[in-house]
């Protein structure tokens, strides 16, 4: 039991520097960033926090205080995944507004310069 949860604990704090150090190179913004630490930290206060891991683990009927760690970390990250998907799907459709825009703009453009020679 203490073996996995070191591990998680290590495995936490190593996402947390990660993110960290991406922030700092610009390889990720920093409103995205919110949710990974938010994550890290939860995971890392869950990795240490015994006695209200023992509950959670009760209260969902799972007999390994670890396993129940391990099902609410990976309920974590798919929300963090989640909420990047609803993101990405509006960024794309920002995309190919702006693309269908930068279009006709260049048919008016093109359709000008072609009166003008005219």
């Amino acid at each position: 039991m203490e073996g996995l949860l070191n591990f998680l604990t290590g495995l936490s704090i190593l996402l947390i520097v990660l993110v960290l150090v991406s922030v700092r190179r610009a390889h990720i913004r920093a409103e995205y960033s919110v949710s990974w630490l938010g994550a890290a930290l939860t995971l890392l206060l869950f990795s240490r926090a015994h006695g209200l891991l023992n509950r959670i683990a009760a209260v969902l009927d799972i007999p390994s205080p670890p396993m129940a760690l391990v099902l609410l970390v990976g309920c974590l990250f798919l929300l963090v995944l989640f909420r990047l998907s609803v993101i990405i799907s509006a960024l794309r459709d920002a995309n190919i507004a702006l693309a269908q825009r930068l279009a006709i703009l260049e048919y008016y453009v093109a359709h000008a310069e072609g009166k003008n020679k005219g």
